[in-house]
């Protein structure tokens, strides 16, 4: 941040707090930031642990958010803040927006759940602040980057549609062993969510839905063999953003090969089951790991032919690694999360946005090469 400002976490998790230790450590003037959570006790240890791994001074206020609405503890904090950082699962998404919008603070998210991110949307139409959604790693930073890789390659090749954009993402170990080829570097709510609920993807110009896990392919990125399949919530707006202009566009999520015949198993038994969902996680956790040495894969494509009809294809590969940031060590899967967020409240504490802002809205260029993206994802 260039100025000082004061800033508001929902959330004392794992994203939370890479979202609050890089605000306090990478700002050129570090902001005063309260951070909130259902157990104070909890949003205690992260400010703690915040305090204890920078190496800048930066002020740090936990606060309780109760889960039976407005405290006077929070009305003071919201009347004080100027934006609401959510780092919460993302059911609770739609009442912190609300929250930020009655306070007149901006507002920015993480959550691929496309129920709440539609119901932000009504809710945040005639708002007088800015609020950015789908921020963090996919949805987010992936559908910047692949929007920014469209627009380059129709300017380029002097073209107005293409065949294919796809985008990729996998929150990986760097090994994997049988009989499901994983481990959790992250939600498991998220990664059972992302496997049952649908996908939103164009298929002949036009917007629509496919289950989940029914398009498996196989992709070489950098030499490394991998498997990929339709997940939910990746694609965030592009989908409308898009429609008339790509045939193909989806968004796949990046495994291990193995896990997708591992995982199609268990599903194929969970007909009976009323929540599928958490029936899944269930069973994932029961034989799947924690692992934290993790490393993040992405990759973006664009096909079509140019002006003169002939097949072009560009791409985009990354390998994203554990960083240490001031004297922690975070996840690869903390950093290429928290990074977009900070940069979507950057943006939006330094400009005039009103109202919802999807990612097909945000500049590509200053977004891709911003100073909070730049130290984690490099330059495009």
């Amino acid at each position: 941040m260039k100025k000082h400002h004061t800033i508001i976490i929902a959330g004392a998790g794992g994203i939370a707090q890479a979202v609050a230790l890089i605000l306090a450590e990478w700002s050129k003037v570090p902001p005063t930031i309260y951070i909130g959570n259902r157990t104070l006790s909890k949003a205690k240890k992260l400010a703690q642990w915040i305090e204890n791994g920078i190496t800048k001074s930066c002020i740090l206020i936990p606060f309780h958010i109760s889960e039976e609405g407005l405290t006077k503890e929070m009305k003071g904090v919201f009347n004080k803040g100027e934006i609401i950082l959510d780092c919460l699962p993302g059911t609770q998404a739609p009442k912190m927006a609300g929250y930020a919008k009655d306070y007149y603070m901006h507002y920015a998210n993480l959550t691929e759940y496309i129920t709440e991110t539609q119901q932000i949307i009504k809710l945040a139409k005639n708002a007088t602040t800015g609020f950015v959604l789908q921020s963090g790693l996919a949805p987010g930073y992936i559908n910047v980057l692949a929007n920014h890789l469209f627009l380059e390659f129709c300017k380029d090749y002097q073209v107005h549609k293409v065949d294919k954009l796809e985008f990729k993402v996998g929150a990986l170990t760097k090994n994997a062993v049988a009989p499901h080829y994983y481990g959790f570097t992250w939600s498991p709510v998220g990664v059972a969510t992302e496997y049952i609920q649908d996908a939103e993807v164009i298929r002949d110009f036009k917007k629509t839905r496919l289950p989940s896990l029914t398009e498996r392919a196989t992709i070489i990125i950098d030499g490394i063999t991998y498997e990929d399949d339709l997940t939910s919530g990746g694609a965030a707006n592009l989908p409308d953003a898009l429609a008339g202009k790509v045939n193909i566009l989806d968004y796949k999520t990046l495994r291990h090969p193995g896990h997708y015949p591992w995982i199609q198993e268990q599903i194929n038994n969970l007909a009976t089951f009323e929540k599928p969902i958490e029936a899944l996680q269930q069973i994932m956790e029961k034989q799947i790991p924690h692992i934290e040495d993790d490393q993040i894969i992405l990759y973006v494509a664009v096909q079509g032919k140019d002006k003169n009809s002939i097949l072009r294809r560009r791409e985009i590969s990354k390998q994203i690694l554990p960083q240490k940031v001031g004297k922690h060590q975070l996840r690869a899967i903390q950093t290429t999360t928290a990074t977009p967020i900070i940069q979507c409240a950057q943006m939006l504490l330094e400009s005039r946005y009103k109202g919802t802002v999807l990612q097909s809205d945000i500049d590509p260029k200053s977004f891709l090469n911003g100073n909070f993206i730049v130290p984690v994802y490099g330059n495009i």
